[in-house]
């Protein structure tokens, strides 16, 4: 029995460690407990099993390792872009958008749910946490949509898919800590995850689409009475015209002494974007009605986030930015805007820097458990028994991704994304690397995956969020005085069921065209280290490194640098000076001769004392 425990303790501790999170033991301790407990274990039983390499003054290595996760800057922008959103959801920004949004599209049949979808993308750009993005859009719209008798399963399963926008929409919190396990840039995981992400909110409104096309009476447009801004679509194409117009005067015209593009183009989309606020905002002050009501308020909401979002993102992709001083300028503008709309004070900010390091301390704590699992781990060879088991699997690289996204997908009904990155990714990406997987492929597919686990029943987080907000039994509806029937949660699990489909369906497609997200890598040339070859010259040979001898003639193949020989002739006949320096003459009295050295002792006799 204990050579069969000393012998297979790398997979019967991955299997201790793995139920007791599933049972819901708190992560940080469990990680933590089960890397000591094992190590003790291991120690004991290396005089048995060659495949165990722990000793007791290994131990010692933790306060080092525990030190690099702190000294981690990658993992600054995670309280950057977490009090960035939380600032932005208390000062009440995802309920102007779902209004101005949701009257720009209510003419439209399933304008609403188009809404809901395109906020959820914009929340997911700037909030980054789905938590904040499913229950803001769960308190506001949800009563607005049921209110015009949209299908209950059809408004629950878009609320939770839209706020699951934020596990891969940039700059998203599951892309920068897999980006930090999986040692690449957060840069290249973001624009790796740019056109998955555009093309699963476009998957999303195709789907609402198609349902207005089958069930129209499930997603009616809205009526005429709630349409409280009115017309105006016109005026907004027309201000989009000038817009774009005022772009191109000044990137050809006005900012051509600009040397640096990308300064140039952040200069022109500027100018443009402050010339248009600037309208809305003097027309609705003035009362000139240049504008339409639409327009001015679409144009007033909308920009503001949109910058934001080119201050963390768009500097991110043009190079200005690292995504940690991103996340910072993110922060600093989300408290800007709370500020000039009056919705700053001191109760949000507290409230706000309250989560944001609660958050902190939960992932640093969970990391620090994830080390001391990983060094047990690692140390009973748990690293060579992963591979080993997935490197066998048929299929090469597909098929190891296929068998990793049904683990994870399964993983991620139980367990956070932060337990599945710190535990999961550090043990798949080796794998991963050695299959030839491009990582960065690799850590958008596992986002994609966990977001869709997020929408999984009966365990996905997005439902839970939803649920909490969701009214559960009749409630009364303050605009119109009618009694409304409650959400069940049979509904919220009826409607997601549509987006985990769509999900999947993005899943295969990334990992059918990996170009879609290989386009991180530009147009630089790819060079294979297998081609590279270094040639080390030979020392003291003709065409070494050894110098030849100054002023030579480069006979044997040395060079004579152009220097003649230290004291003789130049090639013409005449002496040159040596080094091309001129004889140093000071003038003066020559100095007189040294005092002669003092004759040197003789060690092997006595000393003589006169």
């Amino acid at each position: 029995m204990i050579d069969f425990i000393a012998h297979n303790l790398a997979p019967i501790m991955f299997t201790t460690v793995m139920l007791m999170l599933l049972l819901g033991y708190p992560v940080a301790f469990t990680l933590a407990a089960g890397g000591l407990i094992y190590f003790a274990l291991g120690v004991e039983l290396s005089t048995i099993s060659p495949e165990i390499r722990l000793f007791w003054p290994l131990l010692q290595s933790h306060p080092d390792r525990i030190y690099g996760i702190m000294y981690n800057d990658t993992l600054l922008a995670i309280p950057f872009f977490t009090l960035m959103g939380l600032i932005l959801e208390r000062s009440r920004m995802a309920e102007d958008l779902l209004d101005t949004v949701g009257q720009l599209f209510g003419p439209i049949r399933g304008g609403l749910a188009y809404a809901v979808i395109l906020v959820g993308a914009l929340l997911g750009a700037t909030t980054g946490v789905v938590a904040a993005s499913v229950m803001a859009m769960g308190l506001i719209s949800l009563p607005i949509m049921l209110r015009y008798h949209y299908n209950k399963p059809l408004v629950s399963g878009t609320i939770a898919a839209s706020g699951t926008l934020a596990q891969i929409v940039p700059p998203s919190l599951v892309l920068i800590v897999m980006a930090d396990q999986l040692g690449r840039s957060v840069g290249d995981m973001y624009v790796g995850a740019l056109y998955p992400a555009i093309m699963i909110v476009f998957a999303y409104c195709a789907y609402i689409f198609a349902v207005t096309m089958v069930k129209p009476h499930w997603a009616p447009a809205l009526p005429l009475e709630a349409r409280t801004l009115g017309g105006g679509v016109t005026s907004l194409i027309v201000m989009l015209l000038i817009a774009i117009g005022l772009y191109f005067l000044g990137h050809n015209v006005l900012f051509t002494g600009i040397e640096s593009p990308e300064w140039q183009l952040v200069a022109a989309l500027a100018f443009a974007v402050l010339t248009v606020y600037v309208v809305a905002i003097a027309n609705r002050t003035l009362n000139l009605n240049l504008i339409s009501r639409l327009t001015q308020q679409v144009i007033i909401v909308l920009i503001p986030p949109l910058a934001l979002i080119f201050l963390v993102l768009g500097t991110i992709f043009l190079g200005i930015a690292t995504p940690t001083e991103g996340g910072a300028m993110g922060a600093a503008g989300a408290i800007v805007l709370a500020a000039a709309k009056g919705r700053l004070s001191m109760a949000v900010m507290k409230n706000a820097l309250d989560a944001t390091t609660k958050l902190s301390a939960f992932v640093m704590m969970i990391l620090i458990g994830a080390r001391v699992f990983g060094l047990t781990f690692y140390g009973i060879n748990g690293n060579v028994w992963i591979e080993e088991l997935l490197t066998a699997l048929p299929g090469g690289e597909y098929g190891f991704l296929i068998v990793v996204t049904i683990i994870v997908f399964i993983l991620g009904c139980f367990l956070d994304f932060f337990e599945i990155a710190f535990v999961m990714v550090p043990l798949l990406a080796p794998v991963a690397d050695k299959l030839g997987i491009d990582l960065v492929w690799f850590g958008v597919i596992l986002g994609i995956n966990l977001q869709t686990s997020f929408l999984t029943p009966p365990f996905g987080f997005s439902l839970f969020y939803l649920r909490s907000v969701a009214p559960p039994s009749a409630w009364k509806d303050k605009v119109t005085g009618r009694m409304m029937d409650g959400v069940r949660t049979i509904d919220i699990y009826k409607g997601v069921f549509p987006f985990i489909i769509i999900q999947f369906i993005m899943i295969l497609v990334v990992i059918a065209f990996p170009d879609l997200v290989l386009r991180y890598k530009g147009d630089a040339p790819t060079v294979d280290p297998n081609d590279v070859q270094i040639e080390i010259p030979g020392f003291g040979q003709g065409n070494g490194m050894s110098l030849p001898p100054l002023g030579s003639d480069g006979a044997g193949g040395a060079p004579a640098f152009g220097l003649p020989p230290l004291g003789s002739e130049g090639g013409n006949g005449q002496q040159a000076p040596a080094i091309g320096l001129p004889p140093l003459d000071l003038g003066g009295t020559a100095p007189a001769p040294a005092t002669p050295a003092a004759p040197a002792l003789d060690l092997s006799q006595p000393p003589v004392i006169q």
